[in-house]
């Protein structure tokens, strides 16, 4: 039977922690955190297991409550100007099995008031893994265009990030990638409604979306030396 996973109050949670940013806020409303964001997300998460390993048998959907799939609510604020303890919303990021071997690109899911969306890709990747993509890139022109200027990929998706206002050392300026080699990220999502997020359409929407941004993510593999 088809589930719906969020509801209003998920989005009611994450504003209202928005708002109350604090941690005595925070421990008074946990068993809201819990009921509305946390425990429906791991479910939508488990959900995902058998539909993205039929997209890549090297992903995976870990519904963990710790070290998996799901984003901590904590905010890291060690190298932060703001210190405002949690996140008013939930990701997650369904991993390549190589990650700890190599840099790899991602799929991910991000739930927020106002910003919903899911994509994939790989978001300020280090110095190596961004030499490796780029080098790549003008190298296999033809395969790039082929993930990211399909029909099904333009009509859906969206390419984002940030990128270089010059191009970068070494590459000619006048490469028929210069605009994407310039990119410091190389990650496309599709947004959604608080509607969606709520409705039975959640779990083939995501699917769907993942299905459409693998390309990317098989071609960002393919730069790593990652099996796909």
């Amino acid at each position: 039977m088809p589930q719906s996973y969020f509801t209003a109050a998920t989005f009611r949670f994450l504003g209202a922690l928005d708002r109350n940013n604090g941690r005595d806020w925070f421990h008074a409303h946990k068993a809201d955190y819990e009921r509305h964001v946390r425990e429906p997300f791991l479910q939508l998460i488990t959900d995902l297991q058998t539909p993205l390993a039929k997209i890549s048998p090297h992903y995976r959907a870990d519904p963990r409550k710790n070290g998996g799939s799901l984003f901590r609510i904590f905010r890291d604020t060690r190298f932060s100007n703001n210190k405002l303890p949690y996140k008013p919303w939930q990701g997650s990021r369904f991993f390549h099995e190589r990650r700890h071997e190599i840099p790899a690109p991602s799929f991910y899911m991000h739930i927020q008031p106002g910003d919903c969306f899911a994509g994939g890709g790989m978001w300020h990747p280090e110095p190596d893994a961004l030499k490796h993509i780029r080098g790549f890139l003008a190298d296999n022109p033809a395969a790039w265009k082929s993930a990211t200027r399909s029909k099904a990929f333009r009509d859906h998706l969206q390419l984002g990030g940030e990128s270089l206002v010059r191009p970068p050392r070494g590459y000619d300026p006048a490469h028929e990638l210069i605009d994407d080699l310039k990119r410091k990220d190389f990650v496309a999502s599709a947004g959604f409604s608080e509607e969606l997020a709520c409705s039975t359409e959640l779990l083939p929407w995501t699917v769907t979306t993942f299905k459409r941004v693998a390309p990317l993510v098989d071609y960002l593999c393919a730069a790593q030396e990652l099996e796909f």
